[in-house]
């Protein structure tokens, strides 16, 4: 994992929009772009690199590719996150 790459990924606000949306559950690139109110390209980019960062994971499922949020990177983080945080008392 790499912090600087997820950090990158997470400081736009629409991929964290999606981050927030995917936390419910999958949902298909149709869907998020709705949501979104964004093109299938713009969504598309975001998509790309929240799985470069491993974000995300994709699915097929028929004709349809549904995303969820990856949850180890996230714990990964979270671990890496407090290891500056010292004695609190």
């Amino acid at each position: 994992m790499s912090e600087t790459n997820i950090f990158k990924v997470l400081s736009d606000a629409q991929r964290r929009d999606i981050l927030v949306m995917l936390k419910n559950g999958r949902m298909n690139a149709g869907e998020i772009a709705e949501a979104l109110n964004v093109t299938p390209a713009a969504l598309s980019y975001h998509l790309k690199l929240l799985k470069s960062a491993d974000l995300i994971m994709e699915y097929k499922q028929k004709n349809f590719i549904y995303y969820e949020i990856n949850t180890s990177v996230f714990e990964e983080l979270i671990l890496w996150i407090e290891q500056f945080g010292g004695n609190r008392k």
